[in-house]
């Protein structure tokens, strides 16, 4: 939505300049959050129950994600709330507004501070999950920075492919509803995954193959009930 109010000045350098200081702001203060929970995470990682309520958190969070696969923002869902989204579109005009560009990146800063927060609700389950697992690894020091740089990395992979082919192309597409429940799927599916892994075997999450085990499993759980729901026409 952002990219596509800055796009319509046809500058290729404008464009970047506030989608990069966009996904910046946004990639430092979940980074801040994750490092957060990692601090806590690795005090608390002896106390007993904790796997537990990491777990149980998982799957409760992932169930909800799946739910709205079939039902779309009915009922809980981690969404960004309606009553936030004026606000959202309002700073994206301020954005659009033909002013110099400093002025135009203060106000781009602002507009992405509030949207991460905003957002840190409704993506806080892997971040949980993925601090608990490097907790109870016990990562310390430039180990645990150069895990947390590579899952920023990650996260941030889709809007800088978005960010790229909008700086290329001065064009960008819009994400539809079932593109948005696909990802909840998915995600969900995951999700599911993990908190069961927790429960019943936690040590499969000690190896990379056993990591990417579970994670294929959700992977392909997703994918049957996408094909299974296009069969059935829903």
């Amino acid at each position: 939505m952002l990219l596509a109010m800055i796009l319509g000045s046809g500058s290729r350098a404008r464009t970047a300049a506030v989608g990069g200081t966009f996904l910046l702001v946004t990639a430092t203060l979940y980074g801040l959050f994750i490092a957060g929970l990692f601090a806590a995470l690795s005090v608390a990682r002896h106390l007993a129950g904790i796997q537990l309520v990491v777990a149980l958190f998982a799957l409760v969070f992932g169930a909800v994600n799946v739910k709205d696969y079939f039902a779309f923002k009915q009922g809980l869902s981690f969404s960004i709330p309606e009553r936030f989204k004026p606000r959202i579109y309002r700073g994206s005009r301020e954005v659009r507004r033909d002013r110099p560009l400093p002025a135009i990146l203060v106000t781009t800063v602002v507009l992405a501070a509030g949207v991460a927060l905003i957002e840190l609700p409704c993506t806080a389950g892997f971040p949980v999950v993925w601090s608990s697992l490097v907790a109870e690894a016990g990562i310390q020091g430039p180990a645990f920075a150069g895990l947390l740089a590579t899952y920023l990395l990650v996260y941030l992979l889709d809007e800088i492919l978005i960010l790229g082919t909008a700086i290329v192309t001065l064009r960008i597409g819009r994400m539809q509803e079932r593109h948005g429940r696909t990802l909840k799927l998915i995600g969900g599916m995951v999700m599911l995954a993990l908190g069961g892994v927790l429960l019943v075997e936690p040590s499969l999450m000690e190896s990379l193959a056993g990591s990417l085990t579970v994670i294929a499993v959700a992977l392909v759980g997703a994918l049957a009930v996408i094909a299974i729901s296009r069969l059935r026409g829903t």
